[in-house]
């Protein structure tokens, strides 16, 4: 059996003790091994990056998930701090910048419209696919290996207790199966969410 991979979450949640899926989710994979929960808010509450200590985090993963409640469109305001300080030139991108290059990128989202408002004619007027790129750029100009969006959606309908707990079991599900190298991650970049189809991309377990 190959050596499991080592994950990276970078939980950004700047209200989590409101949030009863995030919690769950993260409660979901916390502790597992080689799996390192980071709470960005908890960590940095001034927003002071320590650059030196989030890039030696990175160096020693090889999955980065960005977990996080899809905020306008978009990521916590801490993540795109994250982002433009941690991500610096020379390093993650542009000449010499390959310290990224190989790992695979992740982006595990909340969101409270449901599928139907995330298309060409729901309230949104976008799919989640085209309103994550900026994330998929970013992993791309960082040669990361991007897949799909992780995505639980309608959270703002209230999910029944049975749906949440298969969100959960999901989750974990997905994690270990990103550690222990068991996902086809060619056939995960075809789906709109990594999560569409998770016995299609795992497989026998």
């Amino acid at each position: 059996m190959p050596n499991p991979k080592k994950i990276l979450i970078l939980f950004a949640h700047p209200a989590s003790k409101r949030s009863k899926m995030n919690v769950a989710l993260r409660g979901a994979i916390e502790g597992l091994a080689d799996v390192t929960v980071h709470d960005l808010y908890a960590r940095y509450p001034d927003f002071l990056i320590d650059v030196a200590k989030e890039q030696q985090l990175c160096l020693d993963h090889d999955v980065l998930v960005i977990q996080h409640p899809f905020y306008w469109y978009s990521t916590p305001a801490i993540i795109n701090e994250w982002l433009d300080l941690v991500l610096e030139h020379g390093w993650a991108y542009g000449t010499g910048g390959r310290a990224l290059e190989g790992k695979i990128f992740l982006q595990a989202l909340t969101a409270g419209g449901d599928a139907t408002a995330y298309s060409a004619m729901g309230s949104n007027r976008f799919t989640l696919r085209e309103l994550t790129l900026p994330l998929r750029a970013t992993a791309n100009l960082c040669r990361m290996r991007w897949l799909p969006p992780y995505a639980v959606l309608g959270v703002h309908r209230g999910l029944h207790s049975d749906e949440l707990a298969a969100h959960v079991a999901n989750y974990r599900r997905t994690i270990l199966a990103l550690r222990d190298d068991k996902i086809n991650l060619d056939l995960a970049a075809s789906f709109e969410f990594l999560n569409s189809d998770l016995t299609s991309l795992i497989g026998e377990e």
